[in-house]
């Protein structure tokens, strides 16, 4: 098979697992609306901004990378 078309398959996959994860674990983990997270309510506006939601978000990705390629 192409190696184009498999990175297509797993990642297609990865993202659907990523999706279910998401659903099934926001119940339990507040991402999204944690403590520093930016939230500006006017009249007709709201600007939200995540920006410790992010941050976790990159530290456990980057961790994640650095295993992988530690037992690679």
């Amino acid at each position: 098979m192409n190696p184009v078309a498999k990175l297509l398959i797993f990642g297609g996959a990865a993202l659907i697992v990523i999706g279910i994860l998401w659903q099934v674990g926001g119940r339990f983990l507040p991402l999204g609306r944690l403590p520093g997270d930016i939230v500006v309510e006017k009249e007709n506006v709201k600007f939200y901004f995540p920006v410790v939601t992010c941050i976790v978000i990159s530290i456990v990705l980057s961790l994640g990378m650095y295993l992988f390629r530690l037992f690679k």
